[in-house]
């Protein structure tokens, strides 16, 4: 695997801990600037949304630009937006820089994912997109508890400043890598307007596995965003929180590494059925979530399965998409992944707000993957096509 992935995934790494630990610094934050708690959540919920439209957005205007200066544009611009909010004193300019930040953000991945065939090959495109996507588990591991305790000790300005130091270290090891590994000159093979790309969505395997990636990661950040309630109702639980968020990355870590491993050569298989036994994991979580032990072994077991399914889908999208839309093929899995994660805590919020039990959430993460299931046994046979048949499904 290409030394230049692993730098990636460091980058990927100070942008999930940058998306995530905001939540752990919010009462500081809205101290500081002087505005409600209720307001400060914009911080996050304007993050998602700016991944969600950032995507697609940042593919087209950075579509025709070579590999080597989009890259390091978005990841100057996401550095540069970081030493802006770590100075802001108002709420307006600190949350202007959240919505660069994740534009930014969303612009890097979608750039770096649709890279990935040239960088390391169409036969190792499952492994370094687990590579990529552990920098996002690693930041659940260290990087968010990491954040909170910098702020914590010195202010929440101090974890921007953090990863605004991160970003910018690892800044000119991407420029120099990405212009080894992809001629700086090298731009998507692809002719034409690149509004027709996006055509490529709602054909055949790509749109099964943009429909499964929504509906997995729904169920994913549903779970993951009440997590850490559901021991503080428990008695003695309540100190366990930080063990219980930090062996739900534990497990998101090593699930994304499995199946990296093997995601090449069986990513139908792992896709298959992993996602039925993924409805049984969050399952098992939910009904277990009354006893510390359960939701301590559950939540490592659910994060494996959450992430390693994910990872894969991510994999599966990029390589069928990238043969005749390679210009927006990392936008539509970035698109669909944080979709995805802006659906389900939003739906599971509803469902917990009605029942008043944070459980529900976890149910909530059962129903998405079942419809998960459906998606992908309906498209089983078109989930994982390759090139010359993609072309011919376009063709058609």
């Amino acid at each position: 695997m290409p030394i230049v992935v692993f730098v990636l995934a460091v980058a990927v790494f100070a942008q999930g801990t940058s998306e995530f630990m905001v939540s752990g610094l919010l009462e500081q934050i809205a101290v500081d600037v002087g505005v409600s708690f209720g307001t400060a959540g914009l911080l996050t919920s304007l993050f998602a949304a700016g991944m969600v439209v950032g995507a697609p957005v940042m593919a087209l205007m950075a579509g025709r630009l070579p590999i080597r200066y989009s890259v390091a544009a978005f990841l100057g611009l996401f550095c540069v937006a970081h030493v802006i909010g770590a100075v802001a004193t108002g709420f307006t300019v600190l949350l202007i820089t959240r919505v660069v930040a994740a534009v930014s953000n969303a612009g890097f991945l979608a750039i770096v994912l649709a890279a990935l065939p040239r960088l390391v090959g169409p036969a190792a495109v499952g492994r370094a997109t687990s590579v990529v996507v552990s920098g996002v588990t690693v930041a659940c591991i260290a990087g968010v508890p990491a954040g909170t305790l910098l702020g914590q000790v010195w202010g929440w300005r101090s974890a921007f400043w953090a990863v605004a130091l991160i970003s910018a270290a690892v800044l000119v090891p991407v420029w120099a890598m990405i212009g080894r590994g992809v001629h700086e000159d090298d731009r998507p093979a692809a002719s034409g307007p690149m509004w027709r790309e996006w055509a490529v969505a709602v054909r055949g395997p790509v749109l099964v596995a943009v429909m499964a990636g929504i509906l997995v990661n729904a169920a994913t950040f549903a779970g993951f965003t009440y997590l850490g309630t559901i021991p503080a109702g428990i008695p003695g639980g309540g100190r366990w929180v930080p063990v219980v968020l930090a062996v739900f990355g534990v497990g998101s870590f090593a699930g994304v590494t499995l199946t990296g491993r093997y995601s090449d050569r069986y990513r139908e298989r792992i896709i298959t059925a992993g996602t039925v036994v993924l409805v049984g994991f969050w399952v098992l979580t939910a009904m277990t979530a009354h006893a510390l032990a359960g939701v301590m072994i559950m939540s490592t077991v659910a994060g494996a399965g959450a992430f390693g399914v994910g990872s894969a889908l991510i994999a599966t999208i990029v390589q069928n998409a990238a043969p005749t839309a390679p210009r927006i093929a990392g936008a539509l899995a970035t698109t669909a992944f944080n979709t995805g994660a802006v659906i389900g805590p939003a739906t599971a919020g509803l469902v917990v707000n009605y029942t008043g039990h944070t459980t529900t959430a976890l149910w909530c993460s059962a129903v998405f993957t079942t419809i998960a299931v459906s998606v992908v046994l309906a498209g089983r046979r078109r989930l994982v096509a390759g090139p010359a048949e993609q072309v011919r499904a376009d063709a058609r």
